[in-house]
Formats: C-alpha cells, structure tokens, sequence
C-alpha cells in the first residue's frame, strides 16, 4: 500500500509539473509575441512619422483576463528566482533567465526527484 501511495504522488507531482512548466514556457511565449509586435509598431510608427516620439510605447497594455492570470500565474511560479536577476535592468534577460531556471527546477528538478521516490520506494 505505501508504494501505492508513492506511486500516486509520483504521478501528481509530475502532472504538477508539466502544467507548471507549460503554464511558464506558454507565458514567455506571449511575452516574445507582445514584445516583437511592440517593436514592430514601434518601427513602424518612426518609418511614418520620422522621428517624431510617439506615446504608443507608453500606453498601458490592454490585456485579456487569461492573458492576465497566465502573467500573474507565471510571475508567481518563476518570483523565487526574481533575485538572481534583480540587478539587470533588460526585460528580456529577465524573462529568459527566470524562465529557464523555472523550466530547470520545475521539470528537470522534480522529474529528478520522482525518479528518486521510485527508486528509493
């Protein structure tokens, strides 16, 4: 009964971390998107109009409610490692780096740890 026992949380806890990791790569993804389509306007907006400062990249995000719960979901799950990059000022290092140590301990680290469980129950 106890490897019965282990075994189901084996397999919670990978579930857990699956929808975890998926939940951090799906968020950097639209972190990647929204950050191109910005630039793009950007361009865009300096070809037409010169090199007269536009406001655009100061106007606030309009973003859908789930778009909202995956940025809040994943700033969440990747805010332990918010102190390895706290001294870069770049956006995109930060999202790389916390995305990568989210995706290394969430899914190489705990995928590790069940393995442990199995072996060791």
């Amino acid at each position: 009964m106890i490897s019965g026992a282990s075994s189901s949380l084996a397999s919670l806890l990978l579930l857990a971390s699956r929808i975890i990791c998926l939940i951090v790569i799906a968020s950097f993804v639209v972190f990647v998107v929204d950050q191109t389509s910005r630039a793009s306007a950007h361009q865009q907006n300096e070809i037409s109009e010169g090199s007269v400062p536009t406001s655009s990249a100061s106007s606030p995000k309009h973003e859908s409610t789930l778009h909202r719960t995956l940025d809040e979901t994943s700033d969440a799950l990747t805010s332990p490692f918010a102190g390895v990059v706290s001294g870069s000022n770049s956006t995109w290092t930060i999202h790389i780096v916390r995305t990568v140590l989210a995706l290394l301990v969430y899914g190489f680290g705990v995928a590790f740890f069940v393995r442990f469980m199995r072996v060791r129950a």
